[in-house]
């Protein structure tokens, strides 16, 4: 079976602490994925060696059949993966439509001006096409600071749409929300995963048990086990180390 992404005896150490220790991760294209596990684990780790903004120590990351390992961000973004941060990463005072758009015009490789003015043309239609899907008002004149913190989380989410990617990862994508901003959220991610691979990292448990398709649990840096959210609600060592504190 081919994956869209997977990864071979990753391993991250910070001096003597070992933050990824050996995982062996795949990844099937369309797959709707959570990462969940108790703070320390990993999870943001991992997140940064997909994205290149750390290397590994050890191991490789292997995306669409091709070794991205040591890929600087940007080249990884080129290659078709984008992240959403838990901390918001926006252009605060920019509007929507202007992060969308810088977000759109990033997949343009070069300039070419025979081409240029088409090229505005169709990136704007994607920015306003975006910022519809997500129901993020595009008015131009006002900053993202002005937005509500579940319209900038939602901003974040289509700020990586815009690059067009083949796999979206989201990080603590509803941290800070409100039970109504959670629950637009995840009608929001089942709206766009039809044919996007996204991956999940998530504490809220109801989340990831209405996203996710499977789940894998790290603990301390390793996979502790995989599985479909029912599998993994009854798995006996989940419950211990995990589930039964969250």
């Amino acid at each position: 079976m081919s994956f869209i992404l997977e990864t071979r005896g990753l391993r991250k150490h910070f001096g003597a602490l070992q933050a990824i220790n050996g995982i062996d991760f795949k990844l099937e294209k369309g797959e709707v994925r959570a990462i969940i596990g108790p703070n320390g684990a990993g999870k943001s780790t991992f997140f940064n060696l997909l994205t290149g903004t750390i290397s590994p120590s050890e191991g490789e990351i292997f995306f669409q059949n091709e070794n991205i390992t040591g890929l600087r961000p940007e080249q990884v973004s080129q290659k078709g993966i984008a992240r959403s941060y838990q901390i918001t990463n926006i252009f605060l005072n920019l509007s929507a439509y202007e992060n969308v758009r810088i977000a759109a015009q990033s997949k343009q490789r070069s300039f070419d001006p025979l081409r240029h003015y088409s090229t505005l043309k169709e990136t704007d239609r994607q920015a306003r096409a975006i910022l519809e899907i997500l129901q993020i008002n595009p008015d131009k004149g006002k900053p993202a600071s002005a937005l509500s913190h579940g319209e900038q989380r939602r901003l974040e989410i289509a700020i990586g749409l815009a690059t067009q990617p083949s796999l979206l990862l989201l990080d603590e994508p509803t941290a800070g929300m409100s039970p109504t901003e959670t629950d637009e959220i995840i009608a929001l991610v089942n709206k766009i995963s039809g044919g996007l691979t996204i991956v999940i990292v998530e504490h809220d448990m109801k989340v990831v048990m209405q996203l996710a398709q499977k789940i894998s649990v790290l603990y301390y840096g390793e996979i502790l086990a995989e599985g479909t959210p029912e599998e993994i609600r009854n798995n006996e060592r989940v419950l211990e180390v995990y589930l039964g504190h969250n």
